[in-house]
């Protein structure tokens, strides 16, 4: 029996044929043509956008609230993929789902995985993964300078003609990225010694935590398919009640069930533990937003922690553009 998914890639090449005969002929006519690439996830997204500015037309897959880790790829995906010149992902098995169809779909085009450029002594192993990688490189600004990088040459490698475009778009980028870094440097060492722990929904900030000197916590694991067990939650209230911990962390991409599990048990030992504020995990904010950016991304969830851990942060973070933070003390 015929694969479905082979027979609608098979015909989405075809369509891709077509496509690119058209763009061919609006070449030869003296139009100039900016090319189509698509990227998995927000990140990914910026990453290019910034590099690539007006010589690009990004499509991201995996918009604000989408989970990475459980996201399977749609029929107009699909269709997206095949009629690109490009299609950027981030690999080290965020995407996991989408893995296999992703690297079938490399041997007829260019397929990217840009955080797999990252030197592998840089990445952070986990128990969770066997033989594997954290994947939340993005969490850590002067880590993720190396995707911007790798964005850069990639680029390049499709469109020669733009090289000095990427790469003064790429130099931009990291002024910006270096500047974002110094801030948080800066800013989360406000936070007193003693309560620099960072208790989330799911493991993504481990990287974070390496950078700025961080406890990190997560009641899920790396990848927010593993489940929080019972005897997981009871470790995590004791935690917070013998070590005062006074925070916690929702994340927009993940479901706050276990977040309300930590803060009834608390609260049942005669301990309060607020929301610290909505954290940016592995989808970044609504598209044409300052969140809606790598920058804003990072800048929102820096700030967001000083502020709810007693830090000295500015309300509206680095740049002046922060939407309002607000601390709440229940969901």
């Amino acid at each position: 029996m015929a694969n479905p998914l082979r027979s609608l890639l098979a015909a989405a090449l075809t369509a891709l044929v077509l496509h690119g005969s058209v763009l061919s002929s609006a070449a030869a006519d003296g139009k100039e043509q900016r090319f189509d690439i698509v990227a998995t996830t927000g990140m990914i997204a910026d990453a290019l956008k910034q590099v690539g500015g007006d010589r690009v037309s990004v499509t991201a897959l995996m918009g604000p609230g989408v989970d990475p880790h459980t996201y399977r790829q749609t029929r107009s995906d699909i269709a997206a993929m095949t009629k690109a010149k490009a299609v950027f992902w981030h690999g080290l098995y965020l995407e996991a789902q989408l893995e296999d169809f992703l690297k079938d779909l490399s041997k007829r085009k260019t397929v990217v995985a840009l955080a797999e450029h990252i030197p592998k002594d840089q990445l952070l192993s986990h128990p969770e993964y066997k033989g594997r990688y954290d994947p939340h490189v993005w969490m850590d600004p002067r880590l993720w300078k190396s995707v911007v990088l790798a964005a850069r040459d990639a680029l390049t490698a499709l469109d020669p003609a733009g090289a000095e475009t990427f790469k003064a778009g790429a130099e931009r980028h990291l002024a910006d990225i270096d500047t974002l870094a110094t801030y948080a440097d800066a800013t989360l060492k406000s936070v007193p010694e003693g309560v620099r722990v960072l208790l989330t929904a799911h493991d993504a900030f481990n990287y974070f935590g390496r950078a700025f000197g961080y406890e990190v916590l997560g009641i899920q694991g790396i990848s927010t398919e593993s489940e929080a067990g019972l005897s997981r939650i009871e470790s995590l209230v004791r935690t917070i009640v013998e070590r005062k911990i006074g925070a916690i962390f929702v994340e927009t991409s993940v479901s706050d069930r276990n977040v309300k599990a930590l803060i009834e048990g608390a609260a049942a030992k005669g301990h309060t533990v607020i929301i610290g504020g909505e954290l940016y995990s592995d989808a970044m904010g609504a598209p044409g937003t300052y969140e809606g950016t790598y920058i804003g991304m990072i800048d929102h969830n820096v700030t967001a922690i000083a502020r709810a851990l007693g830090g000295d942060a500015p309300e509206k973070g680095l740049n002046d553009k922060l939407a309002s933070l607000q601390s709440r003390s229940k969901l």
